[in-house]
């Protein structure tokens, strides 16, 4: 090969980017989004937001729901128990159905859940049916309207793709680091690399950790060969290695016994733990002799997303196993890298870091996606003054750029305004505002393949800062918890997410200015593409 090791990179870089850029923008978008997804889940459950703003500890929530359950299902096989979390004010109480007598067919046990207020114990009323931000979650590595299974070899083959590029990336960029402190505005091609690389550049460790670690949360799909080689086809005692529990409940309850008080269990287990709270509660077969209770650690500042647990026996309290605290060095390894990527560990300051890396990493893909458009509109200007028609490979770049980079906003925003817009006791709420979403969306890619131009980036990129920046004024009209209320009362995060969603109609918003400014020549506006003209 006469090309030399960098243009090799240069040309690898560009199309494992380009094939994957569109997928990549949807995953960024997902997954940046769900640094909050609580917040977002919260704020799309406006019956909740006083709930939220009361504190109280985890030891009397944890007494409030066991009240809570023996009036509510006392014979009940098993127990489940949510405790509030700074993120999330409300309990969430769940049971299994009692079995059907003997001789009876046995139907697939389903759980009944409540919320319940963890001051009074006081039943809440449940909030509006939505998907809240797990759908974004998911979204970001089950795409949606798809099988999960096919969905996330799509998003791994996109995520290698993405490691690919990154690596390329750095190997052809020779002064990549001094570029980063070099920014040229108006000069079109040079102003979008410019950009792409400061992006890159900016977050390059986030990016690389993300993807990697994307890579292997899924990685026992991807490659079973490893643990079926390595446990010798032994499931469950892979199972029990690298995803442990504290011991296995009885299959049957017992006879009727008084079920010890909690407090003296979360205390010891919270002690044990350095003063980490417990987050959940499993009681197996409670009210009865044999009955076990399962207490569960709440993710802290640990990197690791396994997270400890102790078994008490449900009569008299003793202490009967721990799992989790000394994980296998695989599992370790497993539980830090899958910790990493979804940051339950991130304090405040942390998780915004997080999420303004997330928002960088999306810049970076759509500036790589515009720039492959202004390079091929650059080297066709030429025959574009003679008149002849852009190739088709360039205007579908284009229009698939706009759908994607301007059209993904859109889609968001009309998610948010579905979820205060829809009838609270429509059939099936969920599914109908995810359909919104995909509408919005399919509307904009739509309307970009018609015409891809300059004033359609602008449309676009206006449409999606009116939806986010009016979101808090929806809110106002909607609810009684807006900016004016939980700025001093809060909940906290409820401000916090009309601010963010605001500040993100500002940043469209200028990018829509931007495109509007000034006169451009005829000739110009002929030789270069809509992006050329943004940077000009």
């Amino acid at each position: 090969m006469k090309e030399n090791l960098r243009q090799s990179m240069a040309w690898l870089h560009t199309w494992s980017g380009l094939l994957t850029c569109w997928v990549l923008l949807v995953i960024f978008a997902g997954g940046t989004a769900s640094y909050y997804q609580e917040e977002v889940t919260l704020w799309m459950e406006p019956e909740l937001h006083g709930v939220a703003a009361n504190k109280t500890s985890s030891v009397d929530a944890a007494e409030m729901a066991v009240k809570a359950l023996q009036a509510r299902a006392p014979d009940a096989p098993r127990w489940f128990i949510n405790l509030p979390t700074a993120r999330n004010g409300a309990v969430r109480i769940a049971w299994t159905a009692p079995p059907p007598p003997e001789g009876t067919p046995r139907k697939r046990q389903r759980l009944k859940s409540a919320l319940i207020d963890p001051l009074t114990g006081a039943a809440l009323a449940e909030p509006r049916a939505t998907r809240g931000g797990e759908f974004l979650y998911r979204l970001h590595f089950d795409l949606h309207y798809m099988s999960p299974l096919w969905a996330r070899w799509i998003v791994g083959f996109c995520a290698m793709f993405m490691l690919v590029s990154i690596i390329s990336g750095v190997i052809t960029h020779k002064r990549i680091f001094k570029d980063f402190f070099t920014f040229r505005p108006n000069k079109g091609q040079r102003s979008w690399l410019d950009a792409h690389n400061a992006t890159a550049v900016l977050a390059l460790p986030f990016h690389l950790m993300i993807t990697y670690t994307g890579l292997v949360t899924l990685m026992f799909m991807y490659m079973p060969g490893a643990a079926q080689v390595a446990y010798k086809g032994d499931r469950d005692k892979f199972t029990e290695e690298v995803f442990p529990s504290a011991g296995k409940p009885a299959k049957k309850p017992g006879e009727a016994a008084v079920l010890a008080p909690l407090r003296p269990m979360l205390e010891q287990a919270e002690a044990h733990w350095g003063g980490g709270h417990a987050g959940q509660i499993t009681v197996n077969h409670p009210n009865h002799a044999n009955a076990s209770i399962s207490v569960t650690r709440a993710g802290g500042r640990d990197l690791s997303y396994k997270q400890p647990a102790m078994q008490f026996d449900g009569v008299s309290g003793a202490r009967l196993a721990s799992a989790g605290e000394q994980l296998a060095p695989p599992a370790a390894t497993h539980g830090v890298m899958y910790g990493l990527h979804v940051a339950r560990f991130a304090e405040p300051l942390l998780r915004a870091l997080f999420f303004i890396s997330g928002l960088a990493g999306y810049a970076m893909v759509a500036t790589g996606a515009i720039l492959w458009a202004v390079k091929s509109r650059q080297t066709q200007a030429k025959a574009l003054k003679a008149g002849a028609r852009v190739k088709f490979g360039t205007r579908l770049v284009e229009a698939l750029n706009i759908g994607a980079i301007a059209g993904l906003p859109i889609a968001m925003a009309c998610y948010f305004w579905a979820n205060r817009l829809l009838p609270v006791g429509m059939d099936k709420r969920p599914e109908n505002e995810i359909a919104v979403f995909f509408a919005a969306w399919g509307a904009a890619a739509l309307l970009a393949q018609i015409k891809p131009d300059r004033a359609m980036w602008r449309l676009q990129l206006a449409a999606g800062a009116l939806l986010f920046g009016a979101i808090p004024l929806l809110n106002v009209l909607t609810t009684s918890s807006h900016l004016g209320v939980t700025l001093v009362d809060g909940p906290s995060a409820v401000a916090w997410f009309d601010l963010t969603v605001l500040a993100l109609g500002l940043l469209l918003g200028y990018g829509a200015l931007r495109l509007g400014r000034g006169k451009v020549k005829e000739a110009k506006t002929t030789a270069l593409s809509p992006a050329v003209e943004a940077a000009s």
